[in-house]
């Protein structure tokens, strides 16, 4: 088998994720359990987005929570995400619910692809991002448990942030994420989303998006206690590209519908610097 961490490692390169830039502030021990720990959550969003068949794929999630259960049975997982993941979860006390949570979330993307309401996107949220911003504020380490508050609602503002730069994207799946009653009150239909027709109403519609996203990043950031703020600096590395991303997709007047808006590489890796130095 394929070093474990070295499989993980070249899943972050393959991704060119925007995490890679925060995980450069960790120390190589940290930096190797967030690298599993992504390296998990791409693994089982691949199964949502790759495999056509649901059927298949509700198949290979149970494969998972199966390598899951091995991992904190003393079982012997055998895919090498699962067994980084057994060298790093009882380091970081990473309890095994969130994990099972996570493919809960994915199970979600499955079982339904519109969302009546804000209440119900956020409890996918939180099992697809907001689970894995606990999970990556226990790697980082912090002192006082109000921090975990801090990095439940940073893990939805991503995953808000995501949805909003994926519209369409999520359309020509068949995925759409922003809340129906928000259609609705906008005056946008799916039919508007699934053939990518732009319109004021649309504009208005992604300008509350973002603005809500926002909030969240305000929410976690009053939520973060003094104490932890330099051990939690990946996240806010992390958040300072994200709000960059926000910033950019309103300079391009919410055009999210016909492209996939994205910083460019420079600037990101510049956005980073300048945040690592703030914290």
């Amino acid at each position: 088998m394929m070093d474990p961490f070295a499989y993980c490692e070249d899943r972050l390169a393959q991704s060119r994720s925007s995490f890679a830039y925060s995980f450069r502030v960790l120390s190589p021990a940290r930096r190797q359990a967030m690298t599993a720990l992504y390296a998990f959550c791409r693994e089982v969003d691949d199964v949502v987005d790759e495999v056509s068949d649901p059927s298949v794929a509700r198949v290979k999630l149970a494969w998972w929570r199966g390598e899951i259960a091995a991992v904190f049975g003393g079982g012997t997982p055998s895919h090498p995400v699962a067994v980084a993941l057994g060298r790093v979860v009882g380091t970081y006390g990473l309890p095994r619910e969130d994990f099972d949570a996570i493919i809960d979330g994915m199970n979600m993307d499955l079982d339904q692809n519109r969302y009546q309401d804000m209440t119900t996107l956020e409890r996918y949220c939180h099992r697809v991002a907001g689970v894995v911003g606990l999970l990556s504020a226990r790697i980082f380490g912090f002192e006082d448990a109000r921090t975990l508050d801090y990095a439940g609602a940073l893990g939805i503002a991503f995953q808000l942030t995501n949805i909003i730069r994926d519209v369409g994207e999520d359309a020509q799946r068949g995925r759409i994420y922003l809340p129906q009653d928000e259609l609705q009150r906008f005056g946008v239909s799916q039919g508007d989303i699934l053939a990518r027709r732009y319109s004021v109403a649309f504009t208005a519609l992604m300008a509350f998006q973002v603005e809500r996203a926002r909030g969240f990043y305000a929410r976690a950031f009053a939520a973060l206690p003094a104490r932890d703020r330099r051990a939690q600096r990946p996240g806010l590395v992390m958040a300072a590209v994200y709000k960059a991303l926000l910033i950019e997709i309103e300079r391009d007047g919410y055009r999210v519908l016909d492209r996939r808006i994205s910083l460019a590489p420079a600037y990101k890796a510049w956005t980073a610097w300048k945040a690592s130095w703030q914290y």
